[in-house]
């Protein structure tokens, strides 16, 4: 997979160096536990943090190269003259739950700027984990979009990596 790839994309690097740094801090938290009896503290609230992270920026790269979850019994039994509007459906109901999120999660994330919220772990300013909400939501709209246009110009998944690699 070239570094131009669709599938490659900033949110696969997200993803990526997320589950990097929950494996280290995993690591780090257990050789630390059975070395001294203690544990670090951050180590919970990052990770699951991170694991927040690692998920939606893992959904926006399944997004873009049409891997997300659908039923696929209703396109397989259509005609292909009724895939547009069906392939126009998925899009829009998908749109219409992200748009939610967004909307909810960017909400939510100015309350907690707004109210001054603290994490319980650590004290950090709550805010700082919850933006990822609505802004990697945003991204899965955008990829969504994109594997619409080209599911919607009949090309597939090795097709449009092709063509965004040679241009």
């Amino acid at each position: 997979m070239s570094p131009r790839s669709p599938k490659a994309g900033p949110e696969a690097w997200l993803a990526s160096l997320a589950l990097a740094a929950i494996c280290l801090i995993s690591l780090g938290n257990v050789v630390v536990r059975y070395a001294t009896d203690a544990s670090f503290a951050f180590t919970e609230e990052y990770s699951v943090f991170l694991l927040v992270v690692m998920t939606f920026a893992g959904a926006a790269v399944a997004a873009r190269s049409n891997q997300h979850i659908r039923i696929e019994l209703i396109e397989h039994r259509l005609p292909a003259s009724w895939l547009p509007l069906l392939y126009v459906l998925q899009w829009a109901a998908s749109l219409l739950v992200l748009a939610i999120a967004v909307w909810y999660g960017a909400i939510f994330a100015f309350e907690e700027y707004e109210w001054e919220s603290l994490s319980p772990g650590l004290g950090l300013p709550n805010w700082i984990y919850v933006i990822w909400l609505p802004v990697l939501c945003g991204a899965m709209m955008i990829r969504l979009t994109q594997n619409l246009i080209d599911r919607l110009r009949g090309r597939d998944n090795a097709q449009a990596e092709e063509e965004h690699y040679e241009s």
